[in-house]
């Protein structure tokens, strides 16, 4: 097999971004997370905040997709999707590596030496962790998560037609509340 990718989507406050992390130092391996977005910046011109408020806000552009087609997006949106694609698809040439969301799974969904990690968790799990590890705010935790659920589930739906966080559609689904992030770190480098 030439390599071995693995792609992580992940509930918010889940720790599945520290799941990746733990995992590519733990298999000796690059991990792209926020680099992604900066590796897109650098090369499209788009500004970092550019790019991160076009994964926030695509929930408010999802119905109008979800009642026309993708031909219609704006040809900000369509260059970005295109030129996302195009830089993962380039990291993944580079070598073994770990990739944490911007739809990676869906991207490299025809590689074929690839797993796919969907890590999840309690929403109780998830609210505690996020004030633990970003601080408290004046938005309820519980609100926080599912906010940011939902807008993770519409900017895939957006780009990929699919819907995120469908277990028949990773190899691995983990429940890191449970499990423990080291669990998940230990399970997945085991399958690696």
């Amino acid at each position: 097999m030439k390599h071995r990718i693995v792609t992580i989507s992940r509930e918010f406050g889940s720790g599945g971004r520290t799941v990746g992390r733990m995992l590519a130092d733990k298999l000796g391996i690059s991990c792209y997370d926020s680099e992604l977005i900066e590796k897109i910046a650098l090369e499209s011109g788009f500004s970092e905040s550019y790019i991160k408020d076009n994964e926030d806000s695509t929930h408010g552009r999802f119905m109008y997709s979800h009642f026309s087609s993708h031909s219609f997006l704006p040809s900000n949106d369509v260059y970005l999707w295109k030129f996302q694609c195009k830089i993962i698809r380039e990291l993944v040439d580079k070598g073994p590596c770990v990739i944490v969301g911007r739809c990676a799974d869906y991207i490299l969904k025809d590689t074929a030496d690839l797993l796919t990690v969907f890590i999840h968790a309690d929403i109780k799990f998830r609210a505690d962790r996020i004030v633990n590890v970003y601080g408290a705010t004046d938005t309820d935790p519980i609100q926080r998560v599912k906010q940011m659920d939902k807008q993770r589930a519409a900017y895939h739906r957006f780009y990929t037609d699919t819907k995120w966080g469908r277990a028949q559609d990773y190899h691995v689904c983990l429940d890191s509340g449970v499990l423990g992030i080291e669990k998940c770190v230990d399970i997945l480098s085991q399958l690696y």
